[in-house]
């Protein structure tokens, strides 16, 4: 009785993975990195984020006063951050090719608002 147990157990284990195998499922390779962005005085911090092309990234926005954007040029990501305590925003990005993208404040903030900006260094 035994045996015919172990045999159940092994018969099911098999179905399943097999079962299992047929359905598509999302690659740890594909996961995203997370970067934690605040806006605050016509800075952005991190001002510098480097990544390999093809990888995919989440940036996590948060102001740190008032409200303001973040635009990636050439690209439509274009998003309004909202002012201290009212919440987050978040992009997704993924760059097929290396380069350096350009962020800027999409809102205008203020007198410096002209020089909020930052990058996006791509390598391969």
């Amino acid at each position: 009785m035994h045996r015919s147990r172990f045999r159940l157990l092994t018969l099911r284990a098999v179905v399943i993975s097999g079962a299992l195998a047929s359905y598509p499922s999302a690659s740890p390779l594909q996961t995203e990195r997370v970067v934690n962005m605040t806006a605050e005085r016509f800075s952005f911090t991190p001002s510098e984020v480097r990544l390999k092309a093809g990888e995919a990234i989440e940036i996590r926005l948060r102001s740190e006063d008032t409200d303001h954007g973040f635009r990636i040029l050439g690209t439509d990501l274009d998003v309004r951050i909202p002012k201290r305590g009212q919440g987050t925003a978040s992009v997704k990005f993924r760059p097929e090719r290396e380069g350096r993208y350009t962020f800027e404040c999409s809102h205008v903030c203020g007198a410096g608002h002209g020089f909020m900006r930052g990058t996006i260094v791509v390598s391969k």
